[in-house]
């Protein structure tokens, strides 16, 4: 029986720490499982472990603390990606046979990988990695199961029980109906959307709502214009925070953080924390900025960035139980 799920979701656009934040509550918690809910290896997550960088793209961060990771039934995989994605994690030590995938999530091939290259790459920005097409597949009922598929070591009973953590991917300006339409991913990223790994809303302890000091964006979004990449302010902001995507190696568009914008998703997804990370990088570039209700506004330091913040959220009624403001790559 499971006693609570607890999630972790991006607020922003991706790339806000989620896998580090995941890492984090494991390690200082006692989850029986961590699981993700949707999308494939188009996400990448930078989890450190006793100060030693790794990356990933499709298995949650419990791997990194012996905690059974799900790939759930709402992600897609491509087979070639997991393989060497679990010997990556065999090769550093890692115990594989905690990872588990859904029978039902659906499989990644050639023609999905092909179609997205030739079709959404250059118009919306994307991966490539045959995430659209492979959920367009899915759809239309006419997708492959990793049931059919992969090995039977790997299949997940679909049982949870005791403490469930939720990995989130992407971001809730990425989700498929709250993003910026098409410029979007092609799942649900919000927190509702875990509750389809078998366990029911009322199950729901906290919701971990993470984002950085200032926004980033990979891909194509016209909300982010090329001319971002131009400010040397935010150029400084992008190199001192090493802004690439971990996926795709392209550099992140940066721009000063949207408090309105921060505040919606913050509302509708029901965050009861918000986990503000990459505060060290303001603090090392000492350009203190935000947007909110259209209007840049700059602080002389961070401490009067973040009273600013906190008490807006108290100003619209939005029911946070605590911020936690990072500056560390591994601790909340």
């Amino acid at each position: 029986m499971i006693e609570y799920a607890d999630i972790v979701a991006d607020l922003s656009w991706g790339d806000t720490g989620k896998g580090k934040v995941t890492s984090a509550l494991v390690k200082e918690g006692e989850y029986d499982f961590v699981c993700r809910w949707a999308g494939g290896n188009n996400a990448g997550h930078t989890v450190f472990v006793d100060g030693k960088k790794y990356k990933t793209h499709l298995i949650p961060s419990g791997v990194f603390h012996g905690v059974t990771s799900v790939i759930g039934p709402g992600c897609v995989v491509h087979e070639n990606s997991l393989t060497a994605e679990l010997k990556y994690l065999d090769d550093n030590g890692f115990d594989i046979t905690k990872v588990k995938i859904s029978p039902r999530a659906h499989i990644v091939n050639r023609l999905h990988i092909d179609e997205d290259v030739e079709q959404l790459a250059e118009k919306l920005g994307t991966t490539s990695k045959g995430i659209a097409p492979c959920y367009a597949d899915k759809m239309a009922r006419k997708g492959t199961l990793a049931k059919d598929v992969l090995p039977l070591w790997l299949m997940w009973d679909e049982k949870l029980y005791g403490k469930v953590l939720c990995e989130g991917a992407q971001g809730f300006y990425l989700d498929v109906d709250y993003g910026n339409y098409p410029y979007v991913t092609s799942s649900n990223t919000l927190p509702y959307a875990a509750c389809s790994l078998g366990f029911p809303p009322q199950k729901i302890r906290r919701i971990y709502g993470t984002c950085k000091a200032y926004d980033t964006r990979s891909g194509i979004d016209p909300l982010f214009p090329e001319e971002l990449l131009n400010d040397p302010e935010l150029a400084k902001i992008g190199d001192t925070g090493a802004e690439y995507g971990v996926t795709t190696g392209r550099r992140r568009k940066c721009n000063w953080l949207n408090l309105d914008m921060l505040m919606n998703a913050a509302k509708i997804s029901g965050a009861t924390s918000i986990i503000m990370n990459k505060v060290d990088i303001l603090e090392q570039t000492g350009f203190f900025r935000l947007f909110h209700d259209n209007v840049l506004k700059s602080f002389d330091t961070f401490d009067d960035f973040k009273r600013y913040v906190i008490t807006q959220f108290m100003v619209q009624g939005i029911p946070i139980n605590d911020f936690k403001f990072s500056k560390h790559p591994e601790i909340i």
